[in-house]
């Protein structure tokens, strides 16, 4: 009879830093019931629209989902969809379904993230006629390849992988016809900051050396040492969620660097404050007015405390460096 392993440390903290998968889609249902933007499929992941939130993790989420659907449709645009997506540490997120609807579907959207993870989204997408329905629609054939960890079609992918063993991740992505040649974005949310930075830097660098024509877009913390940052740490220490890669985020230049280091051409960086202050403010305004924000303050600590950065490489001269906000 085989012996059971011992339950480690990176065992719990492997385990919480899954559940954060489930907090930002817990608050992306309650804002999405609120108003500040419209998904239709997040229903289909989280039921209940569960406790309220407080306005400022509203419109801080709302800062997130706008800031990166903007690079995102922009890159999608500057290739004219002929393109990949692979969303790295995914969770439950709707970018597939979203893209399909507005009609900006790059050849191949994959997504890869903790097997455990994937196994719930596949459950999910084969119990919900309307997650699984648009993957249908741009299938093919009759069958879809299917098992436990993986589902792969000819426009849609989710591979349950460790990110932190890149040739495996690699060698998957490869199996369910991964294009080197194709130009790809690659999306990190929050997942590059639970990796020490010797890891980050190598799936960085894998990006930078995989792809000729690519765009990396990662959304994480920033400034965190400062007292604010400091409490931030503290709580997620609290629920065991330690965030190894904290050192890379203490600057928005430190964020910059981290890709130019590792290969890539061009490298931007900008907390949300900023890009709060730059998304369409008739928007803005409307998504205001649905919360009385008590704590004006306290909302702009937490944008000061997050940010996008994004990198470039064109050999295929697309422009992709003069994608911005």
């Amino acid at each position: 009879m085989a012996s059971r392993q011992p339950f480690t440390d990176t065992d719990t903290a492997d385990e919480a830093v899954r559940a954060t998968c489930d907090d930002a889609t817990v608050c992306k249902r309650f804002a999405t019931s609120k108003g500040y933007w419209k998904d239709p499929y997040i229903q289909y992941f989280v039921r209940s629209v569960g406790e309220r939130k407080a306005p400022e993790i509203n419109r801080g989420y709302y800062a997130r989902v706008q800031g990166v659907n903007r690079l995102l449709d922009a890159f999608l645009k500057k290739t004219q969809c002929e393109c990949q997506i692979i969303n790295l540490g995914a969770g439950l997120d709707t970018t597939f379904w979203r893209l399909k609807d507005d009609n900006l579907m790059p050849r191949k959207f994959f997504e890869v993230d903790f097997p455990t993870i994937v196994a719930r989204k596949i459950h999910y997408i084969k119990t919900k006629p309307p997650l699984s329905k648009p993957i249908i629609e741009t299938h093919s054939t009759d069958s879809l390849l299917l098992d436990a960890h993986s589902l792969d079609s000819d426009r849609y992918c989710i591979i349950g992988a460790d990110l932190r063993n890149v040739p495996d991740m690699e060698e998957k992505l490869k199996r369910f016809q991964l294009n080197t040649e194709l130009p790809t974005l690659v999306l990190t949310e929050c997942v590059l900051v639970y990796m020490t930075p010797s890891q980050s830097s190598g799936l960085i660098r894998w990006a930078a050396e995989t792809f000729h024509t690519a765009m990396f877009i990662n959304y994480e913390q920033v400034n965190m040492y400062d007292r604010f940052g400091q409490v931030m740490i503290e709580n997620l220490q609290r629920r065991q969620c330690a965030l190894a890669g904290v050192e890379t985020c203490q600057s928005l230049d430190l964020q910059k660097e981290r890709f130019l280091r590792s290969g890539w051409e061009n490298a931007n960086a900008l907390d949300m404050i900023t890009v709060y202050g730059v998304l369409p403010q008739d928007d803005v305004g409307r998504i205001e007015r649905l919360e009385f924000l008590d704590e004006r303050e306290l909302l702009q600590q937490l944008l000061q405390h997050y940010s996008i950065s994004w990198a470039t490489k064109d050999k295929l001269s697309l422009g992709l460096s003069q994608v911005s906000f």
